[in-house]
């Protein structure tokens, strides 16, 4: 629960409440040790600050029934009068026993809210608090809202409100303290409250209404704490809340006038936007936050040069924040300009020596610019930190990598033990180990990786196939993945892994058994959903349900979220790979030219040589046998070896 603490009055007993207080003398004593933190805080709630509330909740009477007494009942109005007397007398160490407190739990709440009493009851918080205390939170915060209606109820009402937020949906916490403050006009921090649930409930109508009462009241309300954790997520929500904001006078408010700053930000109205965080930076100019907002709004409106000298003179007024120049270090690398971002982290790590993200961010950018010295110099640095130690190995390791020093790249990237970084570790260094045809070795490195950490089991049995394939043991391949699968039932990767390279024909049953399990399990994957369009395609050259699994793929645009360059690739190629055995040279060419020309593979160049040659282009088969033999070193031979798969 927010609590507006600056805005409400200090607790202080009152000379009436003497009772109370010899109430508590005997119960700190007396009272079992559980529930001494229950009693304290009662006691303190019974004891704070008054603001006169007299009538109850209509509402929260419907939810919590209240006992009515018939007049015949002659013991149940004694009981009532008992308890009556009870807390109007003060007590002694003999009035008191731990069995009497004891039997306090026991009462029904009901029975302790007594209409003689205008003030909240010890003995009904104290059962709401053992009822806390018990997980009975239904039970306690009913108790707890029907007390805060009584006089002098101020922290009653606060706590209420705490388990309400708690235990309750904030619509129903909203109700309360509207209801509450309706009750308590005066209660100024109420509004606060009700304020800030509004936005929470997404009533803006209710939220501009408080908001215009807080303003009014005092213009420059910090309204800060109101604001945490409202913001919408979603474009009606927003539009709402700014229709709410806007008849409210934010000229003297900073809270409010940045929040409306960031709305109209959000919807692309910037020349109104910057009004509004002028504003606010007019009462606090050198706020970070506010700052950052303007730069952001200022992009969108003027030259990129003009936003970096905005936020250069800014950090130069606030030499010591990390967040000026870490903005103005993001800003440079988004335009591209990576020598100047190069130098400014730099200045920031010399100012910052202590401070580790500052000093990645800078060895990260050295890498990216290939300061290889700078880099590797700030990533030793950073390996002095236990925090950062994996994480300056890993770049240390891709440091050596680019500077083609394998040896030392392998010696750092086996360093790595970080779960989140060391799979993609092992992952290069066993591409170094193939690339010294060092087979033993990298299955080495695979095995001790599935012993140290068996979460990636999975993904190194896949990777140890694959390197078996490589090695044409495909069969061999074959039994460790079935191997694999046995133990991990479930993982979709190995069976995934397994079902590419079961045969196409051969295994045709099988095959298309395995996929269309995984694609019962995940229907949505569209990995899955090409390959068995190329299953279909390979058994069937005219299967429409795999030329229209293939088409859908590549009809996919690149703006939508599921789009996948390699994907769109692939099933580009499946498709020509149909088309080529249907003897339909120049689908295959409609469908891979334009593709190759952009970003050329061996595939794609394999099948539209076949299709040149298919139309007898003996040109177009030169030119492009020579490039796919400059492109990928392929010979002659190799080539031609190549062509024969597809």
């Amino acid at each position: 629960m927010i609590f507006f603490g600056s805005l409400l009055r200090s607790p202080h007993p009152y000379s009436e409440y003497s009772s109370f207080r010899a109430l508590l003398h005997v119960a700190i004593k007396r009272l079992c040790q559980r529930y001494k933190l229950a009693l304290s805080l009662a006691v303190c709630l019974c004891l704070a600050a008054p603001v006169h509330a007299s009538h109850p909740d209509v509402l929260l009477e419907a939810k919590i029934p209240k006992v009515s007494v018939a007049t015949d009942n002659k013991a149940a109005n004694n009981k009532l009068n008992d308890d009556s007397a009870a807390i109007d007398t003060p007590y002694n160490e003999d009035t008191l026993t731990i069995e009497n407190v004891k039997n306090i739990n026991g009462l029904a709440p009901t029975s302790l809210w007594q209409p003689e009493l205008s003030e909240p009851s010890l003995y009904a918080l104290l059962d709401a608090e053992f009822a806390a205390d018990r997980d009975d939170k239904r039970r306690a915060v009913s108790i707890y809202k029907q007390q805060s209606f009584k006089e002098d109820a101020t922290a009653v009402f606060e706590r209420a409100l705490s388990l309400s937020l708690r235990n309750e949906r904030v619509e129903d916490s909203l109700q309360f303290a509207k209801t509450w403050q309706d009750q308590n006009p005066d209660h100024v921090p109420a509004w606060f409250y009700v304020a800030h649930l509004a936005l929470r409930a997404h009533d803006y109508i209710l939220a501009g209404e408080t908001l215009n009462r807080i303003l009014r009241y005092d213009p420059r309300a910090d309204l800060s704490e109101i604001l945490i954790g409202i913001y919408p997520n979603n474009d009606d929500d927003k539009r709402e809340l700014l229709a709410a904001l806007q008849p409210l006078d934010s000229e003297q408010n900073a809270s409010l006038s940045v929040l409306k700053a960031g709305l109209l930000y959000q919807f692309n109205e910037p020349e109104v936007a910057i009004v509004h965080i002028n504003r606010a930076l007019e009462r606090q100019p050198d706020y970070v936050p506010f700052i950052t907002l303007k730069a952001d709004i200022l992009r969108k409106i003027v030259t990129a040069e003009t936003v970096i000298n905005y936020v250069s003179q800014a950090r130069l007024r606030n030499p010591d924040s990390k967040s000026l120049y870490l903005y103005e270090i993001r800003y440079l690398l988004d335009l591209k300009q990576s020598e100047q971002a190069w130098k400014l982290l730099l200045e920031a790590h010399s100012r910052f020596s202590d401070d580790s993200e500052i000093t990645l961010l800078a060895a990260l950018v050295s890498l990216d610019i290939e300061e290889y010295a700078s880099a590797d110099e700030l990533l030793n640095m950073l390996a002095k930190s236990p925090a950062y130690l994996d994480q300056a190995y890993y770049y240390l390791g891709i440091s050596a990598e680019r500077q083609q020093l394998f040896d030392q790249a392998k010696y750092y990237l086996n360093g790595v033990m970080q779960e989140d970084l060391v799979l993609e570790a092992r992952r290069k260094v066993v591409a170094f180990e193939l690339l010294d045809n060092d087979v033993d070795g990298a299955i080495a490195t695979l095995e001790k990786l599935r012993k140290d950490f068996t979460v990636f089991a999975p993904d190194t049995f896949v990777m140890q196939a694959d390197i078996l394939w490589q090695q044409n043991e495909s069969d061999e391949a074959l039994r460790l993945l079935t191997r694999a699968a046995r133990k991990y039932p479930d993982n979709e990767m190995l069976l995934f892994a397994r079902a590419q390279l079961l045969d196409d024909k051969a295994d045709y049953v099988v095959k298309r058994t395995l996929l269309n399990h995984l694609q019962a399990l995940d229907p949505s994957n569209l990995s899955y959903q090409l390959s068995y369009a190329h299953l279909l395609l390979a058994n069937e050259r005219s299967s429409e349900q795999g030329l229209a699994l293939a088409t859908a793929i590549i009809q996919i645009r690149y703006d939508d979220p599921r789009y996948d360059n390699d994907l769109h690739l692939q099933a580009l190629n499946v498709l020509a790979g149909n088309a080529l055995a249907k003897e339909n040279y120049q689908q295959v060419i409609d469908y891979l030219q334009t593709p190759y020309d952009v970003l050329p593979t061996l595939r794609s160049g394999t099948l539209l040589l076949r299709a040149y040659q298919g139309l007898g282009n003996n040109d177009k088969v030169e030119a492009l046998l020579a490039d796919l033999q400059q492109r990928f070193s392929f010979g002659q031979h190799n080539i031609n070896d190549r062509i024969q798969l597809y």
